[in-house]
């Protein structure tokens, strides 16, 4: 029995959720530390120094700042906030200033300067206005342009033209245009007007008229009473296609082999037409590594063929606006060659050119000319980098850049490798490329310098800024760009030079500081930043508001929550200047805040532990200078559920029956479900199974019912869970000794289903089994099978056991079913039965909603929204779809919707990585599936715009250095924060004249760290680093290069350590100084011993100066090996030791080993045990043949006995030394056995008496003569039996 920790899947914030905050002094930016600092800003502003002000303020506490307050900070003041973790209180007003007293007219000390400083940096902060309509259509707003044409605008001459310009505000703006800088009278124009509430010009030229007339610079201005917003400066021109010229051309006359260009050159166009190479025919030239058109248009030969006369060549542009195609004049070809037929079995000949005679060329460029060329791109843009050679063979190409890799990422080739396109160009892709023409002829190469220029890009856009009155704040406009691009302020449209004198506004470069704004302060800023390649205007309006504090969410809403749970109470409101929020319980009391209670700066009121007596109405109070307004929450305490008699482990046979209880007690006005699980899947109750509300009952048990039961009790607000585990002990019969005789097969397939009791939601399935085949079937699989969405594909859908031929199966809403049924015996499957009839389910709406929803960021600005479709058993009914909604988190704003077919949905305009709120609904015709829970996505990341700052390097030792620095703040990292990243590279090394590589190595620091270590360092070394915030798009901008040097180290093991030895007396030492050095060499350490075996001597040490590479020992020993251990040394200590053996004298190996076999116990045990066994066998062979020669016969023989023969009495004959010859055909053998002949030869032959004598030690006297004549002895062919002595000599 297992209880599972899973309670308060819901309840930890009851039913109405509220987004998280940080409750610490810490997150909320309040260290005791920064009080005084942020005070002093307080009162310097009134230009008097108030040590009192200081001290009082931080011990009375400072309003409330807004919780988006950060989000608006530029990046200089969010990086002081961030180093001080600090809220900026409100300044003193102009009456608090008036009462300084006398005696606090005192210079202020030096560091208070500083901090006057830092505070110029934190002015800043804005009101963020909710996306409720109802608020927005109520407040002020200056104007802001929402849609306009682009820059460069390019229209077709025969529609009419459209500039776009529109804009909101309230009250509603009104427009003019200026057309080259000066005012545009549409009045006085009648083809000219203006759609109605909007800016957008309408020129028509029904009526006749060029729209030539209308070129030039227009823009676009939106003005109410609270400002003026300008559009971009939009050139319009008028779409070109002229007509090619008229031209003559003659016949192009090339020898066969060498290279051709034929120009295109199209007629200037707006914008460029598109260009294409086709016959008279208007069939396409066919392109390959050797004819290929060039970005120019031109088409290159890189050689001629006769092959390419067959066709002419005419060059074709086509314009996009007018959807036109001009064709040239084409160009005609004759190529003279010294082979003039064109035999086509000559094209896949391996050596093509040589066999028509063609004369083989080194590779030269056509195109561009030259060794070196130079191109500028500016950022951002695509740059196209061509080289065109010739030759013959055709050239290669191939691409380089001088000094590191090609971007792998961002390069691509084209036009059959001569094309080099480098995507999104940044400053880090300048430098030199150069291209390689190579054939087997030789090669060239092209050097092209690349140089990056950039247009204005924003580092921070002005953003607009609502304040309320008497408050701070700033726009920052701030660009980057190559070269640098210049800053103009305007106000309204005009320079800010001109416009009339505002004391509370100063302009600092890209910076406007407004201070203590009031509602004369509204107006609209433009910034434009330019430089030579184009430029960026952006409008940001400051507008103060007075608007007394409302509430944004619905009234007395009811939030139910499960005892001792957490939750917290939303409030949003809204009021300028920010109001005040003070939460009361049922009508009376004081305050909440503190103890059980926290209140968030966002107006959410936090009660950490739920109890019994917290239950009430919870009124939510909001206050400023213009009034006040309240809202109520009703909160609810409901008892958890808990189970309290859980299901326990059980054994059981097979064919039992089992109860798992699971009694459960919960808070009665909830709803309350049981469900179960088997092995953490939903549990299919099947007609064995009996489900009811505090037990689980399993009729049959079965081997497959075995395994882990969860009992999961839940309500809408919390749930329970009890695990229990059941073991089936299988039957231990054993089958007849008739069943286990007969074969086993695999059962036959199930037939004549048929379908009953149909209803809207299931039906009977029955069918006949087939033969078993001697196994007994254990499980029918029933399948079904769909025509809508995955037709002839058979699904699993339910199981039963092999006693069962009829089943009811739960089907779903709107599928045409068919039903096959396997049966399963333990020696397989069985065919599938024959499908049933077709049975057709109703349609119903959804009953749940596609899993697996992500949002997730593919591009900067986007968010793609995936799920997985659902399938045809949860479409329900036809034409299933899905509504996908979103919205910003936490802003609640109104949710976006659309309806999809797919599985995908990409929403575009996002701002860079925010939280949005994803649901995806199924729908069909018949209606909506259920409500889905809300998912969590995240839109696309931009590259980070901040790098670390103070970054502190400390040299631990000579190959580590810890890092310091601080972390970025959390709206630069614009996405996940991945890692910190550290870039070094070994500059230099401290030692004259060595070469070091100075590859680029990096460090990573996972996660939001402030300190990490660099390890594997070279000692004795100048270093640079750099260190970059990583996200998950990539590197952000790099800090300022670091530079540190490494201590000296020890240096590693010296190289080709050689040891050898020219004779017995002399051994020749030779190394090579180490690889690395790591510091300034003070000599080499050697240490050698001589050993023999496992005798060692004593150890010798020599020392060398840091020049000496080589040394001669003398040996004292001619057997002896030596051992030597070299070592080079620093100032610091000795390095890696590199060890190597004399070479073995000769012989040695033999000797050493001789020596210390014939010394081990185990060897002279050996050798005395095979004495002893010589010495046995010799003493058995004497008693043998002691013995007069009987032998045991196995066998009688059908060979007659002569009447001189002895007789046959115990089994054996007995032989005498001169009568020794076995029966004919046979050998005996040393056991007296009679043996098969297997010789003819026998000693005997040999003997000088026919027969072989042996003196008596058993030695063979008979001496060697001349073979027998083998006729002399046929018929009687056999050898003396084989003397056991002999045996032994031979052996010897």
């Amino acid at each position: 029995m297992r209880r599972l920790a899973a309670r308060g899947a819901a309840g930890d914030a009851g039913e109405v959720a509220a987004p998280a905050a940080d409750s610490s002094d810490s997150a909320q930016g309040r260290s005791p530390s920064s009080w005084r600092l942020i005070d002093l800003c307080a009162v310097w502003d009134a230009g008097v120094y108030l040590p009192s002000a200081a001290w009082n303020g931080a011990s009375s506490g400072v309003a409330r700042r807004r919780l988006n307050e950060a989000e608006r900070l530029s990046s200089v003041r969010e990086a002081q906030l961030k180093r001080l973790k600090v809220t900026r209180p409100r300044v003193l007003g102009s009456r608090e200033r008036g009462r300084v007293p006398r005696m606090a007219r005192q210079p202020p000390p030096p560091w208070v300067h500083a901090a006057f400083l830092l505070c110029l940096l934190s002015l800043g902060g804005a009101i963020e206005i909710p996306m409720d309509p109802s608020i927005q259509n109520e407040l002020t707003q200056p104007p802001t342009i929402t849609k306009q044409s682009v820059k460069d605008h390019i229209v077709d001459p025969r529609d009419n033209i459209l500039i776009e310009c529109e804009a909101k505000g309230n009250p509603a703006p009104s427009f003019h245009w200026t057309r080259n800088s000066r005012f545009f009278n549409i009045a006085k124009d009648p083809r000219v007007s203006m759609r109605r509430r909007s800016g957008t010009l309408v020129i028509d030229f029904r009526s006749g008229g060029r729209p030539e007339e209308y070129e030039g610079e227009y823009q676009c201005f939106a003005r109410n009473k609270f400002g003026t917003a300008l559009s971009n400066r939009i050139r319009l021109q008028v779409s070109k296609s002229p007509l090619w010229p008229k031209e003559n051309l003659d016949p192009v006359v090339v020898q066969e082999g060498a290279p051709l260009t034929l120009q295109c050159n199209p007629p200037p166009g707006l914008p460029s037409p598109v260009i294409f190479w086709m016959s008279s025919s208007m069939e396409p030239i066919t392109q390959d590594k050797r004819v290929s058109q060039g970005h120019n248009g031109d088409l290159y030969f890189s050689n001629v063929m006769l092959q390419d006369m067959q066709t002419d060549y005419s060059c074709n542009a086509r314009f996009h606006f007018t959807h036109t195609i001009q064709q040239k004049n084409p160009f005609t070809l004759k190529v003279l060659t010294n082979h003039p037929y064109n035999d086509s079995s000559l094209r896949n000949h391996p050596d093509m050119y040589s066999a028509r005679g063609v004369a083989e060329r080194t590779p030269s460029f056509m195109y561009p000319q030259g060794t070196a060329s130079s191109q500028m791109v500016l950022r951002g843009m695509d740059l196209l980098l061509e080289c065109i050679a010739s030759g013959v063979p055709t050239p290669d190409i191939a691409w380089y850049k001088k000094g590191g890799d090609l971007p792998s990422d961002k390069a691509k080739f084209e036009n059959f490798n001569k094309a080099l396109r480098i995507t999104n160009v940044s400053e880090e892709d300048s430098g030199e490329y150069f291209c390689l023409a190579s054939n087997k002829m030789g090669s060239i190469r092209h050097t092209i310098s690349v140089r990056v220029k950039a247009a204005p890009y924003w580092l921070d856009e002005p953003k607009n800024l609502i304040l309320a009155p008497g408050e701070d704040g700033r726009l920052v406009c701030r660009a980057n760009g190559n070269p640098k691009p210049t800053v103009q302020w305007m106000v309204n449209g005009e320079p800010l030079q001109s416009a009339p004198p505002n004391p509370n506004r100063e302009v600092a470069g890209d910076t406007i500081i407004f201070r203590d704004t009031q509602i004369s302060s509204r107006a609209v800023y433009q910034c434009n930043t330019s430089n030579e390649h184009g430029y960026l205007l952006a409008n940001a309006f400051v507008s103060v508001l007075d608007v007394p504090p409302r509430m944004l969410s619905p009234r007395n809403q009811l939030i139910r929550v499960i005892l001792y749970n957490r939750t917290r109470l939303d409030c949003p409101f809204f009021g300028s200047p920010i109001p005040t929020l003070r939460w009361f319980k049922n009508g009376q009391g004081s305050n909440l805040d503190g103890g059980n209670y926290h209140v968030y700066e966002n107006g959410s009121l936090e009660i950490k532990m739920i109890r019994k007596e917290d239950q009430g109405i919870y009124t939510c109070v909001a206050t400023n200078i213009l009034g006040k307004a309240e809202n109520q929450v009703r909160l609810e305490v409901k008892d958890p559920t808990r189970i309290y008699r859980m299901p326990e482990d059980q054994v059981a046979k097979r064919g039992t029956t089992v109860q798992l209880e699971c009694r459960v007690k919960h808070d009665p006005s909830l709803k309350l479900t049981v469900s179960w699980l088997k092995d953490d899947e939903p549990l299919y109750i099947g007609n064995r199974m009996k489900k009811e509300d505090d037990s689980l009952t399993i009729f049959g048990v079965a081997e497959r019912d075995q395994g882990s039961y969860t009992c999961v009790a839940s309500t809408e607000l919390d749930q329970d869970l009890a695990k229990a585990y059941l073991t089936v002990l299988a039957d231990q019969a054993t089958p007849t000794n008739r069943l286990a005789a007969l074969p086993k097969g695999r059962p036959d397939r199930p037939r004549d289903l048929e379908l009953t009791d149909l209803a809207e939601r299931s039906v009977r399935l029955t069918w006949i089994p087939g033969d078993d085949n001697n196994s007994p079937i254990t499980d029918y699989v029933v399948q079904f099978e769909e025509d809508q969405f995955q037709p002839g594909v058979w699904h699993d859908h339910s199981k039963y056991p092999g006693s069962v031929n009829s089943a009811v199966l739960r089907l779903s809403p709107y599928v045409n079913y068919q039903f096959r049924v396997i049966a399963v015996n333990e020696v397989g499957s069985s065919h599938p039965s024959l499908p049933s009839e077709r049975y057709r389910t109703s349609g119903a709406p959804p009953e749940s909603n596609p899993g697996d929803v992500k949002g997730e960021g593919t591009r900067k600005n986007n968010m793609e929204i995936t799920w997985t479709p659902m399938n045809a058993t949860s479409a329900f009914g036809p034409n299933l779809r899905y509504i996908v909604k979103w919205r910003r988190r936490e802003t609640r704003e109104a949710w976006n919707n659309v309806t999809v077919w797919g599985s995908r949905y990409v929403v575009g305009q996002t701002p860079v990585y925010v939280p949005y709120e994803i649901r995806v609904q199924a729908e069909n015709d018949f209606g909506k599936g259920p409500e889905p829970e809300s998912v969590i996505g995240y839109s696309g990341e931009d590259y980070p715009r901040a790098a670390p700052t103070e970054v502190k390097v400390r040299v631990m030792n000579s190959t580590a250095i810890s890092l310091q620095w601080n972390r970025v703040y959390p709206d630069t990292v614009q996405g996940q924060l991945r890692e910190y990243r550290a870039y070094y590279w070994r500059e230099s090394s401290l030692l004259k004249n060595l070469w070091v590589s100075q590859k680029r190595q990096q460090a990573s620091f996972p996660g939001d760290r402030l300190r990490g270590v660099v390890s594997r360092l070279f000692p004795y070394s100048n270093y640079k680093l750099e260190m970059v915030v990583v996200n998950g798009r990539g590197d952000g901008p790099r800090s300022e290069t670091k530079e540190f040097t490494t201590p000296e180290g020890v240096p590693s093991a010296p190289r080709r350590f050689r040891v050898r030895q020219p004779n017995l007396e002399t051994i020749n030492l030779e190394w090579d100084h180490p690889e690395h050095p790591n510091g300034i060499m003070t000599g080499y350490t050697l240490k050698y011993v001589a050993f023999n075996g496992t005798k060692v001597g004593k150890q010798i040490v020599e020392n060398f100066s840091p020049n000496q590479t080589k040394f001669t020992v003398q040996r004292t020993d001619p057997v002896s090996r030596y051992r030597f251990t070299l070592s080079a040394r620093t100032q610091v200590g000795s390095g890696e030791a590199v060890t190597e053996e004399s070479p073995a004298p000769p012989n040695e190996a033999y000797t050493n080993n001789q020596a210390d076999i014939a010394t081990q116990g185990w060897f002279i045990g050996l050798m005395c045990a095979i004495a002893l066994l010589v010495l046995i066998l010799l003493i058995v062979c004497f008693i043998k043949r002691s013995r007069g020669g009987k032998y045991p016969v196995r066998e009688k023989k059908d060979v007659p006995l002569g009447p001189e023969d002895p007789k046959e009495e115990d089994g054996s004959f007995d032989y005498s030394d001169e009568d020794n010859k076995p029966l004919q055909g046979s050998q005996t053998s040393l056991d007296g056995t009679i043996k098969q002949q297997e010789s003819d030869d026998s000693l005997v032959d040999y003997g000088e008496g026919g027969e072989g004598q042996f003196n008596e030690d058993g030695s063979f006297i008979g001496q060697y003569t001349v073979k027998k004549d083998k006729e002399e002895t046929e018929g009687n062919e056999s050898s003396e039996a084989t003397s056991p002595v002999n045996a032994i000599y031979s052996l010897a």
